[in-house]
């Protein structure tokens, strides 16, 4: 049987070996620019959005089509904010389809894909949606899951690891 005084020493070194990591993990603000690398896109201005658990991003004329057997999805991005130039064709692989519910509640069907993201020099993984995300803020907003294990994030800082070149 553990001792209160065992127990709380464990607390203590899993308390400890957590900010050991931490101060391993880059910190960024709650916006940043992000850069797609598969698409050979300008930085994009994206919101940290730890409340939305996957990433969204802004496309128009989204088009599910086969290459080779594969299943694929081609669309356009305007990644500069409040403008309509320069538009961009992109596609890559279709992963699935899922329903995201928004910040309103409202439910939509999105197509899934995944990509490499680059923020202040680090780039990993990510799951993206695709999504007409015009009249929102951001052209692009990363998700929970795109970050964690990835960065620290400071809600009172702005462009802390990233440029827009």
């Amino acid at each position: 049987m553990k001792t209160l005084k065992k127990m709380k020493k464990t607390r203590s070194n899993k308390e400890e070996q957590r900010r050991k990591e931490a101060h391993d993990k880059p910190i960024i603000g709650w916006r940043e620019w992000v850069s797609l690398p598969d698409f050979e896109t300008p930085p994009i201005k994206a919101k940290i959005d730890t409340g939305a658990r996957t990433s969204a991003l802004h496309a128009f004329r989204i088009r599910p089509f086969t290459k080779e057997g594969i299943p694929y999805v081609e669309f356009y991005i305007h990644p500069e904010q409040h403008r309509r130039k320069p538009e961009i064709r992109c596609e890559a692989p279709l992963l699935e389809q899922r329903e995201v519910k928004s910040s309103t509640g409202h439910k939509e069907l999105r197509y899934v894909i995944e990509t490499d993201a680059e923020i202040g020099g680090d780039i990993f993984t990510i799951e993206l949606t695709l999504t007409n995300r015009d009249e929102l803020g951001f052209r692009m907003l990363i998700g929970r899951q795109a970050v964690r294990g990835h960065f620290i994030i400071d809600p009172g800082r702005s462009y802390c690891a990233s440029s827009a070149e």
